[in-house]
Parts: structure tokens; sequence; C-alpha cells
């Protein structure tokens, strides 16, 4: 396409590899391993840096660089990579940055395998941390130290979906010489575009929202070229690479991205008002509900609310399980972003792995219920919560 500014939608659509001499309407798949060279010549020229061509996929392969392109297009980013998952993503951008001797700045508010790897793999690196709750700015600048190289969080946070203020954070990392570094998988690039607020690093599990059926593992790394191009030295050495196939699955869900999302927070705007008018939760969360003590902050930053609501139900973990037990429709997995409307209870499940105090400090309780909401009909999805609950009251 011409050099010409398209909104979000076009630009997922129509970004995509050069087509080939069979003039195919999809992109190809480049299932290969290696890449040939036209003579001795041209291949010491690829490896030595002085000509560009792919030569290997772990380093490079048309499918990836097209995914990549098009994160980096509806990102807002200089340039990335793609990883064999989220967590492949984050612990890359760790390990690429960080030395030993070096501080990471983050949120309490995580991903229970991103702060396993905070709390209990970086420190035999010899590199130190310290955990903040993710809205309080005052913790975020107090818990600075001379050492402290990155910051990162993710907003919304998983699973309390609280919101960080992105204005802020790059600020204050502007200011402290921090890189910093946002996981934007919840929100995804149509809502929000960390970015846009000053965010130097955003990373993503493509597994979720960008796949949106739950079928492929993913990941990608996007920010700026002085950054990135560490991170690649990282995954071009040690192998954590994305699959081509994975690659072209993921570049083809993000043409639906846009009109996915937008069911996906209808639907789960809808299903937040009900449960904060019925009498089954309490503790609703929902970045687009007035009643969150973050709504402004929320609607400042991202377009609309997100796929996901998370609330509390009277009890202990079993009622929380008998709760979910009696879902006749949602999935019980421990995805989210899909098409099919999955329950998850985080303190077995995903953050099960925290002790009682560290799940106590992100806001998860023995009762609390994450939904990702997905794109049924969503009085279908009201009337299973609610013949859920019923059931155990009668």
């Amino acid at each position: 396409m011409e050099d010409i500014s398209y909104k979000f939608e076009t630009n997922a659509i129509r970004s995509q590899s050069r087509q080939s001499q069979y003039r195919e309407h999809s992109t190809s798949l480049f299932l290969t391993s290696s890449f040939t060279f036209e003579n001795a010549e041209q291949g010491a020229a690829i490896f030595d840096g002085s000509e560009q061509g792919n030569l290997y996929s772990r380093f490079s392969n048309p499918n990836t660089q097209e995914l990549i392109d098009k994160l980096c297009l509806l990102e807002n980013c200089e340039c990335g990579i793609a990883t064999a998952s989220g967590m492949a993503a984050i612990y890359t951008t760790f390990a690429a940055l960080l030395s030993q001797g070096d501080h990471i700045l983050a949120s309490k508010d995580i991903f229970g395998n991103a702060l396993y790897i905070i709390t209990k793999i970086l420190p035999k690196m010899g590199i130190e941390f310290t955990l903040v709750d993710i809205d309080d700015n005052e913790a975020w600048r107090e818990g600075i130290r001379k050492n402290t190289k990155l910051l990162y969080l993710e907003t919304p946070s998983n699973p309390t979906l609280k919101i960080a203020d992105l204005r802020y954070i790059s600020q204050l990392c502007q200011a402290n010489n921090i890189i910093s570094i946002v996981d934007n998988c919840f929100a995804t690039p149509y809502l929000q575009r960390p970015t846009d607020f000053g965010i130097d690093v955003v990373v993503h599990s493509a597994t979720k929202y960008i796949d949106g059926q739950g079928r492929v593992l993913g990941g990608a790394v996007l920010g700026k070229n002085t950054i990135i191009s560490k991170c690649y030295e990282f995954v071009r050495r040690t192998g954590a690479c994305l699959s081509p196939f994975n690659a072209w699955l993921l570049s083809k869900s993000l043409e639906t991205l846009a009109i996915r999302m937008d069911r996906h927070c209808a639907n789960a705007h809808a299903v937040a008002q009900w449960l904060e008018n019925s009498n089954m939760a309490k503790n609703i969360s929902y970045p687009f509900l007035p009643s969150n003590n973050q709504y402004r902050l929320a609607k400042d930053q991202m377009k609309l609310g997100g796929g996901l609501v998370a609330f509390e139900i009277d009890g202990e973990a079993t009622e929380a399980m008998k709760f979910i037990n009696n879902l006749q429709i949602y999935s019980l997995t421990a995805n989210l972003g899909d098409s099919r409307s999955i329950a998850t209870h985080p303190a077995s499940t995903t953050h099960s792995k925290l002790t009682v105090t560290q799940q106590k400090e992100a806001g998860i309780s023995p009762g609390y219920i994450r939904l990702s909401i997905g794109l049924e009909n969503v009085q279908d999805l009201i009337n299973d919560l609610d013949q859920a609950q019923n059931k155990i009251n009668h």
C-alpha cells in the first residue's frame, strides 16, 4: 500500500507481506527452517549484516516479520520481535535488559508466572526487586533505587483489573533513566497504546485476544530500536522464537481484532452492570463501571473497558468452586481472550503458586472469580451466572 495514514481496522487487515509471483490473496505460509543463498558471497554478506535477508527461521521468517510489522503499526512502535509465548516475551525483556546488581521495580498485581520470575528466578542472577501496589503513585516513586533499571506492570492488571497511570509512570521512568515495560495483553492495541503515553516497551501474550480462539501460543516485544535490538539478540541466540505457522495464524487473527474486541467489551460491560445490580457478588471489578474508583483514569487511557470482569462471592474457595462448577456455558480453563467465555478461580489456578500473603497483597481472595467474557449472546451468559448462583442458594 502507499504511505497513507489508515485507521486501525484497515491497517490490521491490509498490512501484509509482499505478494509472490503466484499472486496469492492471503499471505503464504513459509514453513521452512532455513533459506538459500544465490551464491556463497551472498551467504557471507547476510551473515555479517552487510546485506539484508532471511537465513534461518530462528532469526527471521516472512511470516513472523509480517506479524511484527503489523503489531508495530498498531502499537505505534519502531520495531519488535515475536516470541514462542507471552511468558517468553516477558522473560526476554528481563534477561536481555537486566544484569547482575540491577534492580527491577514491579507491580504486585501481575500474572503469577511473571511474579515467580521476578521473585524466584531473577534473584538467582543477582537481580533485586521491589513490588508495589499498581495504583499507588507514591509507592512507585519511593520504590526507585540508584540501581533500578526496569519498571514492569500490567494494565489492566491480572486478575484484579486495576489501572496504572501510564503518564505518571512514563514521566517517572524518564526522569530516572528507567526503561518502562507494560504488558498490554488485556487491553490490546485496539483499546490502549502505552507508547502514546511515553512507555518504552510493550509486551503481549498473543495467545490471548490477538489469537482470539485459544488455538496457538505466541508473544511479542515491541518498542524502540535501541531497546528491541538487545531483546532480538537474546531471542536469536536462546531460541525462544515464534513458529512461522503460529505467526501466520496470529497475523490473520489481527484482521478481526477490532470487531471482536467491540463485542467482548460490550458483553463484559453488560455482565458487569448485571452483577452490580444483583445480590450474588461483591467487589465487582470492571474499569468502565462508574462506581470503579479508577473509572476516570480508565476512560482517559482506554477506548473501551475490556473483556474481563472480576468479582468476589461470599465464602471460602469451596463456595467459589461450587459456583464455577454450576456454570453450563462458561468453559473452565486458565486461558482468557477466547471467543468462548471462561470462568477462572485465580487462587487455585493462575495464581496458585503465590503464598497466601502474596495473594492477599495482589487482591486475590479465596472467593475471587475472573470471567473472560466471550462472543456468545450476552443474555445467555447472564442467565448462566444467575442459575449457577441460584443452585447454591437452593
